[in-house]
């Protein structure tokens, strides 16, 4: 609908915009279905005869000069030397844009982001031959021994022990404290200088800190606690609102901090990968974001809380968004080798942790792009930009996985930097198959942003229940119902409307084939998103 300026009491120029951009959907929509993979000249006529155009060729070639086609000679014939050498520096496997899984340096992908912008401008995605690559069957990544997994973080597995303390429900354990009174034990945790939220709450901790100390045989034991429960995913699919709802459990104690990006990131020294190496968190900065829950766990341990039963079962957790999916450091940090990644976050997490409870949140794939497109994108955003980058993003994708596998694509770092739009993290089955291929069934809940939008009360249980926590108060249920939505679109990014029809119909086309598995999988048709 096109909108009154109540100022003036005109409309002129919004529907202006408005028709422009029903103009250019339309536009877009009747173009013909072609990639950059098809060489048909689109600028010949149709109607003209093939066989007129050597003559036409020679006729005009006789009005060039000679100097003119002297020239025209030796440059045809240093293109010719050119394509030459290109084609004796192919090796035995192909060209040298073959695609590399897993290659970090300049991206090495089979097309140019360059040519493919060039290409797409012209050439929308071919949907039928993309679909038909992407239906190929799914090979089982190969799990790796758990030996070899305690072997790339020998200190991470000497702090955490294989066992945790009987008669808790959060997994904790006493480590021994040797620190003297008046040292600073959270001065040199990393998380403390990048977030001054829990700054203030180290603060807070370390005035009681000696107070939930263990005493035994002349010694000081802290209590140490991991997250019972992990919100891995996806980016704009409602965790941080799950997150802040879940806060209001009197039996759930997060940390401060939502998203650590631990798994995935600080622990290998990267907060954002385009800044590069900076410095690695250690384990022992992550295990202080969870000292609140640990202190109140202790507290009924000792019997000092009123309620030391309850407080035993208090559990904490955290939602990193790039758990789910993210494993681009073992990129970075093996740019040499032209592989998947060897380990996933799920194999560290499943291997200290193998009791983990796992939430998903999820939503359909393509309004997730959209909202993450117009969430992560600082300037220039329109309709007819996303769908520029959308077509130039599936053109990657599709070039890559006719060369290599799904998975191998799916995890591509250097097509990952290289596609405008994030268009991997709608992948779901792909992750989600990997996450079950180290935790149960059981063990993991997937939900859906559009149920939990519409019966936000049964969709809460539904977590609740799945962690074992109590039946809430009223109060609390009222408080959790009521709490206005966290982390919704910005007024300006609504104000750009909705992506092109045309824009939809390529997503829904491409992500249709991982839908169908996910739903197979799930036994849960909703999950095809079919009347989103």
């Amino acid at each position: 609908e096109a909108h009154t300026d109540c100022k003036n009491g005109s409309n002129t120029p919004r529907l202006h915009n408005h028709l422009h951009s029903l103009h250019i959907a339309e536009n877009y929509a009747k173009r013909p279905v072609r990639t950059f993979l098809d060489f048909r000249d689109t600028n010949v006529a149709e109607n003209l005869d093939i066989r007129h155009v050597p003559m036409l060729f020679f006729k005009n070639l006789q009005r060039i000069s000679k100097i003119k086609v002297v020239s025209f000679l030796l440059g045809l014939t240093l293109t010719f030397f050119i394509m030459a050498s290109y084609v004796l520096m192919w090796d035995k496997k192909g060209p040298l844009f073959t695609p590399s899984p897993y290659q970090l340096r300049p991206a090495a992908i089979p097309t140019s982001t360059t040519a493919t912008r060039a290409s797409s401008k012209k050439n929308p995605v071919n949907v039928k031959v993309l679909v038909k690559l992407i239906k190929q069957e799914y090979t089982p990544r190969k799990v790796p021994d758990e030996k070899d997994v305690i072997a790339t973080d020998s200190h991470l597995f000497s702090v955490i022990p294989r066992r945790f303390l009987p008669g808790i429900k959060s997994p904790c354990w006493y480590e021994e404290f040797s620190s003297k009174p008046g040292n600073d034990l959270y001065r040199k945790n990393l998380f403390t200088l990048r977030s001054k939220s829990f700054k203030t709450v180290c603060d807070r901790l370390r005035a009681n800190f000696h107070k939930h100390l263990y005493h035994k045989d002349g010694k000081d034991f802290r209590l140490r606690c991991l997250p019972y429960f992990y919100i891995i995913g996806q980016p704009k699919c409602g965790t941080t609102d799950l997150f802040h709802r879940m806060l209001l459990h009197p039996e759930v104690k997060f940390n401060i901090m939502k998203e650590p990006h631990w798994w995935t990131r600080k622990r290998f020294g990267y907060i954002r990968f385009k800044d590069g190496f900076q410095e690695s968190f250690r384990v022992e900065d992550y295990l202080d974001l969870f000292d609140m829950a640990a202190h109140s766990i202790q507290e009924g341990i000792t019997g000092n809380s009123s309620g030391h039963h309850r407080a035993l079962q208090l559990i904490t957790g955290e939602a990193s968004a790039s758990t789910m999916w993210d494993n681009q450091a073992w990129s970075y940090l093996h740019a040499d080798k032209e592989t998947e990644p060897p380990f996933l976050a799920q194999d560290f997490i499943h291997a200290v942790q193998p009791d983990a409870k796992i939430i998903i949140m999820l939503r359909d794939p393509v309004e997730r792009l959209y909202s993450d497109y117009l969430y992560f994108k600082t300037a220039n955003k329109s309709a007819e930009d996303f769908h520029q980058k959308v077509i130039e993003s599936v053109q990657l994708f599709q070039s890559c996985v006719s060369e290599w596998s799904l998975r191998s694509c799916t995890y591509n770092t250097s097509l990952f930097n290289d596609m405008p739009v994030r268009l991997n993290l709608g992948m779901y089955i792909v992750f989600l198959l990997d996450w079950l291929s180290v935790f149960s069934k059981e063990q993991i809940l997937v939900l859906r942003l559009e149920d939990y939008a519409a019966n936000l009360k049964e969709t809460i249980q539904k977590v609740f229940d799945f962690l074992s926590v109590g039946p809430v108060s009223q109060q609390v249920e009222a408080a959790l119902t009521k709490q206005p939505m966290s982390n919704t679109r910005r007024e300006e990014d609504r104000s750009l409307g909705p992506m092109l029809p045309a824009t939809r119909n390529i997503l829904r086309n491409f992500h249709q084939p991982f839908n169908r598995k996910l739903a197979s999988l799930l036994d849960n048709e909703a999950f095809l998103w079919n009347n989103s």
